[in-house]
């Protein structure tokens, strides 16, 4: 069944459209992965489909009685509640219900109504019905159903207790999780809901949406969420929808192959289409040249023919990427070297006794729970930290160290971008701008300061600033956060061909998997290694 119609809708932002006249008829019955390269306006989509924003043309059409259910990026929720009572309010229903109950109740204990049997008799069934509904929407069994699902999601009660201002980035994912778990909308728009879950979150994450009973859209760069996910992909790019069923791998597959299709049929159209141009054109010349008035008239005809001809448009088969490049280079046979290493905070064990051993050429994935400690021991590599209680950290005397920042706290925001290229290396103006460009940066952004670019944008930078470093080992902290799939399959060639080291911490499962040769998990302060990629990491762990 159709939950919602778009039919020809646009929004405009700034006098430019994001899209226009899109429709799409959207079922309550399947789980959607909806993809597009950053800032096409898929998140602008949701809103719309959510009511947030209105189309400028046609409309949208909403079944009577529907339940919408909205994850964003970032989670709307308020920072002075506890996690308890942000939770509480999640049926903002339920809520109002008691609200009247409680209005109903100090009306029942007024004399002016208990005094009055026809005011009394209103008031009492205006109760019996508020607690009819309330019945009905669950709300006896509402608490306990939030505390099953919050236990359910790793929170003890002790963190129902705490603030949500003080919740990490990834708790507030799971807070904002647990509100659509326990209201149950008929459909939910989840927003990058990936985005900061650390790997058994993001398992959590892919049970809760395949097992949901109602429809989910959901935007996401993670590629192997989307194969475990999705029924259906539906693509946004140049302003257009195209619809794909299966999960992500189908769609890669599909789409090239549509593509190729495409190539073919326009190829075919444009043969045509100069033949019949020829074709009138000598048919007007025979015509001129012979005093001929029915060859003119034919080439005429002709030409009224290509006029009402449906054009196809030229695919674009290579859409321009980043043209990241790491060389790297060979540098020491021992690249890192961490031996017996303790890290304390206020007497409390951090990391303990780690070992690890990296040689050149090695790609490594490190994974763990979301505060393990897996920045802190890229910090304590870089020399940012001191070792505390015991240790060494050695690296290869023929090693230069390149590192990315999951937060992007290596770049100074008040540089422009061709200050911040210029900085890194020897480059004139114009040399910055064309070393940008291969960034996918235009001159008005590379004449901008570094605080006006997206996390998408400022992750591009820092790939450029890596490909300049010259580095033969690279520390990358959640490189795949804020990129586009397209972006991140360049990543991924890139460091296919780097001559180089790479120690990288990631929750990108799928980029694991095409990337590294062996995990080490971090967990309560130990390091646990795995041959393979994050696959066959999974298949060990199971048989444990």
């Amino acid at each position: 069944m159709i939950a919602i119609n778009l039919d020809r809708v646009t929004v405009t932002y700034i006098s430019e459209p994001v899209f226009e006249r899109l429709s799409w008829e959207i079922h309550d019955d399947r789980v959607v992965g909806l993809i597009g390269p950053n800032g096409c306006g898929k998140s602008t989509l949701l809103k719309l489909i959510v009511g947030e924003l209105t189309s400028d043309t046609g409309f949208t059409v909403r079944r009577k009685g529907l339940t919408i259910g909205y994850l964003q990026q970032e989670p709307r929720l308020e920072p002075a509640r506890t996690v308890w009572q942000e939770m509480l309010a999640a049926s903002t229903e339920l809520k109002r219900i008691e609200d009247e109950l409680t209005h109903v109740e100090a009306r029942l204990a007024d004399p002016v109504v208990y005094g009055d049997e026809k005011k009394l008799t209103r008031a009492l069934d205006r109760q019996a019905r508020l607690l009819d509904e309330y019945e009905r929407l669950g709300g006896p069994g509402y608490e306990g159903r939030v505390r099953s699902t919050l236990r359910s999601l790793g929170f003890s009660d002790a963190d129902c207790d705490l603030p949500v201002g003080v919740l990490s980035g990834g708790q507030k994912k799971l807070v904002g999780l647990a509100k659509l778990l326990v209201t149950q909308p008929d459909l939910l728009l989840l927003d990058e809901p990936d985005n900061h879950l650390d790997l058994e979150g993001k398992a959590f994450l892919g049970r809760f949406i395949r097992g949901y009973k109602g429809a989910v859209i959901i935007v996401s760069h993670d590629r192997y969420l989307l194969d475990m996910v999705a029924d259906e992909i539906v693509e946004l790019e140049d302003g257009r929808l195209a619809h794909y069923p299966g999960n992500y791998s189908e769609y890669a597959f599909e789409k090239q192959m549509r593509l190729l299709r495409q190539q073919q049929l326009y190829q075919v159209q444009q043969k045509e289409i100069k033949r019949l141009e020829q074709a009138a054109k000598r048919l007007m010349t025979w015509g001129a040249v012979y005093d001929n008035v029915k060859f003119i008239r034919r080439g005429k005809n002709i030409l009224k023919r290509l006029e009402r001809m449906d054009r196809l448009d030229r695919p674009v088969l290579e859409r321009k990427r980043m043209g990241l490049e790491l060389e790297g280079w060979r540098g020491s046979n021992k690249v890192l070297e961490i031996v017996d290493l303790d890290k304390e905070f206020d007497d409390a064990i951090i990391l303990a006794g780690l070992d690890l051993l990296l040689w050149r050429g090695e790609r490594v994935g490190l994974v763990g729970p979301n505060g393990a400690g897996k920045s802190l021991l890229f910090r304590l590599i870089l020399g940012q930290e001191t070792v505390s209680g015991g240790g060494e950290i050695k690296i290869g005397p023929s090693v230069k160290v390149g590192y990315y920042a999951q937060e992007h706290e290596t770049l100074d925001y008040d540089r422009t971008l061709i200050e911040t290229v210029r900085y890194a290396a020897k480059l004139s103006e114009e040399g910055a701008v064309r070393f940008l460009g291969r960034f996918l940066f235009t001159y008005e952004q590379a004449r901008g300061r570094v605080a006006n670019l997206s996390g998408g944008e400022r992750s591009r930078l820092q790939m450029a600033l890596l490909m300049l470093s010259g580095a033969n080992f690279l520390l990358l902290d959640e490189p795949t956060n804020n990129l586009d799939i397209p972006s991140a399959e360049v990543l991924e060639d890139a460091l296919a061909d780097f001559e180089g080291t790479v120690l990288v911490i990631s929750h990108d499962r799928y980029f694991l998997d095409r990337v590294v040769g062996r995990i080490v998990e971090l967990d309560e302060g130990a390091l646990a290694e795995y041959s393979g990629g994050y696959s066959d990491y999974q298949a060990a762990k199971a048989t444990r």
